[in-house]
């Protein structure tokens, strides 16, 4: 079960790295799944104007990483993307895409996450992936 903390403190974690840069932002907190936003504009977008399969990426690690942080102890832990994939399905061009990262196994210490990329605009799929996440002891 994910740790509730306050929205405010999961997205205070981003502040001056790639998810900052990128608009990622945290916006639902359950028991089992961590749900985000991301803008579809220059920041996001590959050269032909559409959102880079880059950035859908680094939003499923993102959600991934975090999720596995509310499902450890912070102080003495931390989460390390270990392997990921995707299936990019659709073409978005503008607005906000919303990664849906559900847990799918919470090891002692690897977790696997699924995450959910959908249009907010339509509510199609967007991209659909896999992230493995391995809980590693923080270095004293």
């Amino acid at each position: 079960m994910l740790q509730q903390l306050p929205l405010e403190t999961i997205n205070g974690w981003s502040r001056n790295t790639l998810i900052q840069t990128l608009g990622i932002e945290c916006v639902a907190l359950d028991a089992t799944s961590l749900t985000a936003r991301m803008p579809v504009d220059a920041r996001t977008h590959q050269p032909a104007g559409l959102l880079h399969g880059g950035a859908s990426m680094a939003l499923i690690e993102s959600l991934g990483s975090m999720g596995s942080s509310l499902l450890i102890d912070t102080d003495t832990e931390m989460p390390l993307g270990l392997e990921i994939n995707a299936n990019h399905l659709r073409a978005v061009a503008s607005g906000y895409v919303r990664g849906v990262a559900r847990i799918v196994h919470a090891g002692r210490r690897t977790h696997v996450w699924q995450v959910d990329i959908t249009d907010e605009a339509t509510g199609k799929l967007v991209c659909t992936g896999r992230l493995t996440v391995m809980v590693v002891p923080k270095a004293a």
